[in-house]
This record gives structure tokens, sequence and C-alpha cells, in this order.
């Protein structure tokens, strides 16, 4: 998959300019018009749409979500090392239209989108005889399932968003400038494309060059936790069960064999950002933000100390197999053998396999996975009818794989309102890391977020925190955009 996307690669950036460089670069029109031409093309062309998940080092799934997200949340805040002004204001919630990761967000979060409308558009159009119809479906919804996950997460992140779903026509302002859409609006397009994308192979069809590719059952994944952000409990409960009656997931028996190189796209992963170290900008530089600097060898670059407020790391309970994996205190140096203790580090990323230069780790980074498909079906069914029997198994699988006594001892015959709780805290320890926690905190509202985040030491928290405000490049750029309302003053 990886190796398609090399040969392209400098045609596809072109390809994929966002609207803003349209300007500068008007042949990009042409360059598309002569690339789509056969079944290669368009593979390469998908497999460059993957691409834009993790492209740098500071890219989507790289590094950006954890700087520019997960700093607004009771897990994490700015640490000495983390000298951006930038992250360090949305770690104090202090940020504001002109944040630059807030910037990125949009901006890369738009050109992954662009690439994708265009392998949609132009693949419908490569003549039949240079491709086969299978394919040309299945690469047209592989486009839509990432089309899909990259508008979840700006509708969630901002709220109304413009809703773009073809390359641009022309260079003209009524073609590039394109006002934002209700949210509802936005989730119907993530619903349709997603319901379209569960017509891609199931999970083991594909060849061993093409694993890590969306599937039925990342599809389906997906649009349950889609229908979970909706509150839509009913289909919520019925496409998570889908996907566990299909058994084409299960869990790893070792909780640390969901971060296991060795393992990874096993048994528990339904869809990840694919990391291939030592290959450009290939490498997870998640693993060297999990390595300790006190280390001696290490080569660590630890810029985001955890929040200990929030009380995370305590949370754990003892025997818990999540937290030895989650976190580290203390290592031996690979230079001078020594053993050094130190306060907690983040260290699901850690890749001993690359120590001195963790940006070459090839640890892939779960996107959704099986423990999460029974934690959705777990909280739906609690919404519909409370905690039933099937809704404590699903979380009790979950709490058993990390060798914890199940909910249903502990805690048996729980309110409705008790066990949302111990689910979303089950979600917190179980995920850590994998970016869920701010996009589980907003969900359940901005009275919760506030509350959650002022409990944690960050006072500043307020009701507009439970959305970023629109970047302020892109007001600028774009005369048909408004500020969220909760943010105009700010």
């Amino acid at each position: 998959m990886k190796k398609a996307f090399l040969r392209y690669s400098v045609l596809l950036v072109l390809l994929g300019a966002s609207c803003s460089k349209l300007d500068e670069h008007p042949e990009s029109v042409l360059i598309t018009d002569n690339f789509y031409q056969n079944e290669a093309e368009a593979n390469a062309a998908v497999t460059a749409a993957y691409r834009k998940l993790y492209e740098t080092g500071q890219s989507l799934y790289n590094s950006l979500f954890q700087i520019g997200v997960e700093m607004a949340t009771d897990d994490y805040e700015a640490g000495p090392r983390a000298r951006n002004a930038h992250v360090r204001a949305i770690s104090g919630l202090t940020h504001d239209a002109s944040n630059d990761r807030m910037e990125q967000l949009w901006k890369q979060s738009y050109d992954a989108i662009n690439v994708s409308n265009i392998a949609i558009d132009r693949i419908a159009l490569i003549k039949k005889e240079n491709i086969s119809e299978t394919i040309r479906t299945r690469l047209i919804n592989e486009a839509k399932f990432l089309r899909a996950l990259h508008y979840f997460n700006l509708v969630r992140w901002f709220g109304a968003v413009p809703l773009v779903l073809h390359e641009p026509a022309s260079l003209s302002p009524d073609a590039l400038y394109v006002e934002k859409a209700p949210e509802a609006d936005v989730y119907a397009q993530v619903i349709s494309d997603l319901t379209a994308a569960e017509n891609l192979p199931a999970p083991g069809e594909y060849g061993a060059n093409d694993i890590g590719r969306a599937t039925a059952g990342a599809a389906k994944s997906l649009l349950a936790k889609v229908y979970l952000t909706r509150k839509d409990w009913a289909q919520a409960a019925a496409k998570s069960k889908e996907v566990i009656d299909s058994h084409w997931y299960g869990l790893f028996e070792n909780f640390a064999d969901v971060f296991n190189v060795g393992k990874k796209n096993g048994i528990e992963h339904i869809f990840s950002a694919q990391f291939l170290g030592n290959s450009g900008y290939q490498g997870n530089s998640l693993a060297s933000r999990s390595a300790p600097n006190e280390v001696p060898g290490i080569n660590g670059d630890y810029a985001d100390a955890l929040h200990k407020q929030g009380g995370l790391y305590e949370s754990f309970a003892e025997g818990d197999a999540r937290k030895a994996v989650t976190f580290v205190t203390q290592m031996v140096s690979p230079t001078d053998g020594k053993l050094y203790t130190f306060e907690p580090h983040f260290n699901k990323y850690y890749d001993a396999a690359v120590v001195g230069n963790q940006g070459e780790s090839s640890k892939n980074l779960p996107i959704i996975r099986y423990a999460e498909v029974l934690l959705i079906y777990a909280e739906a069914l609690n919404e519909l009818n409370g905690p039933s029997t099937e809704a404590y198994q699903a979380i009790d699988a979950v709490r058993q794989r990390s060798g914890i006594a199940r909910l249903q001892d502990v805690a048996p015959g729980l309110s409705t309102d008790n066990f949302r709780d111990s689910l979303f805290q089950e979600r917190r320890k179980e995920f850590v890391y994998e970016y869920q926690r701010w996009f589980d905190l907003v969900r359940r509202g901005p009275d919760y977020y506030v509350k959650v985040l002022k409990a944690a030491g960050k006072t500043l928290a307020a009701p507009r925190h439970i959305h970023f405000p629109t970047p302020q490049r892109e007001l600028n750029l774009n005369p048909k955009l408004k500020q969220d309302p909760l943010w105009v003053n700010y």
C-alpha cells in the first residue's frame, strides 16, 4: 500500500492542493485530467488519500491530535519542553482563532477531503476497459470512508463546517468560497459515505499488499460511533451488535499486544493509521513523545507532561494490566545500564526497537478497535433500557481482559447514570493516548466538560470549549465563513 504511493507522491501533492493553494498552482486541474486513466493510477490516488492520515511528524494521526486536541482535556497539560505558545494556550484553554494548531486541524482535514473528493469524482470517469468495475467501486468506497472520517472529526471539532463534496470546477470565487453547512447536514453526509463503505471487502478479504485498507467492518464500526455521538442509541446498538455478531474481530488476550509492532493489524485492530518507520515521514512520532527524557540513551522528546490533578494514573486499580502498558515510571538506560525512576510517562507507543531515534517507529495508532465496539454497544444499551445483562457483559469483556473484576460483580444493579459514569471511566483508562478523551468529554455536553476540566485544575474551562474556533486564516480567506457565535468575542 505504501510502495504504491511513492511512485506518484509528487504528482498527488499537486492533485491534493487545498483551495488556498489553487491560485498558486492552477495547472493542477490539467494534471488531474491527465492522471486518472487506469486502475493502477486510481489505486495510487486512493493510497495517497490514506497517506493524509499521517503525512508528516505533525499530521492528523501522528501528533497533531495530541498537541492540538488532547491538550484540551483532563489527561494532558503542556510540560516544560512544550515551548510552543499555541500548544501551551490549548493546554491552558486560552487558545483563540489565531491558534496555529486549530488552523492545521482545519487545513489538513480539508486537504485530505480534497484528495478523496478528486479520487471519487475521477475514478468514476475512468474508461471501463481500463479498470474493473469491482475495483472501481471498492476504491470509490475507500475514498468515501476516508472522507467520512475527516468530516466526522471536523464536525465534532468545529461544529458547522463547509461541506465540500467535489473538486473545484474552476478558480472562481463561487467555486472556491463555501459557507458552513449545519451540523445535521454534515452528519448526514458522513452516514451516507459510511453506508456506501459498508460494501467494502470484509476483514481478511484483502491481499497481503493491501492490509490496512478500510473494510466493511471499519465502516460499520465507525458508523456505530457516529450514531453514538448523535445519541441515536438504537442505531448505535444495532450497528455495533452487527459488528460483534460478524465474529470478524476479537480482543487480544494480552492488552500489550494491541501496541505490539509485531502484531499490528491483528484481531482487535479494526482501522489504524499505518506507520512504516525509517521511510520518509512514515514513522510514528508518538514513540518519541512516549520516551522518558530522564533516561540517558533513550533520546526521547517528551514534550507533554501528564496532567496528574485529574487522577488518571491513580485511577487504575492494582493489577490492571493497562496501567503498566500505558505508563512507565522506571527504565534501565541502554547507555550506562543504570535504573532510573521518574514521574509517570505515557508509554503505549514507546518502541525499544528504535531507541535513540524514536521517530522511526513502525507502531500503528489504532483509530478504532474492537474494545471500543464493545463499549459502544454497552453504552447504547444502557441509554436505551438501562444497564442490562448484555450491557454488563460487553463492558466486562474489556475489564476482564485487563485482569480486573467484572463490573457485574463489584457494582451490580447500577442506575443508568452510574453505569454511564462507570463506562466513561472505562473508556478513559482503555483509550489513553488514542485520541478519544476530548471527544468523550465534549459529547456529554458543555456542563460536563466544564465540570471535569475545572476539577482537573483547568479553571478557565467554559462552554465554548466544546468546539474549537473557526481559524482566523480561513475567515480571512473565505468571506462566506462566519465565526462560531460562542467564539465571536474571544
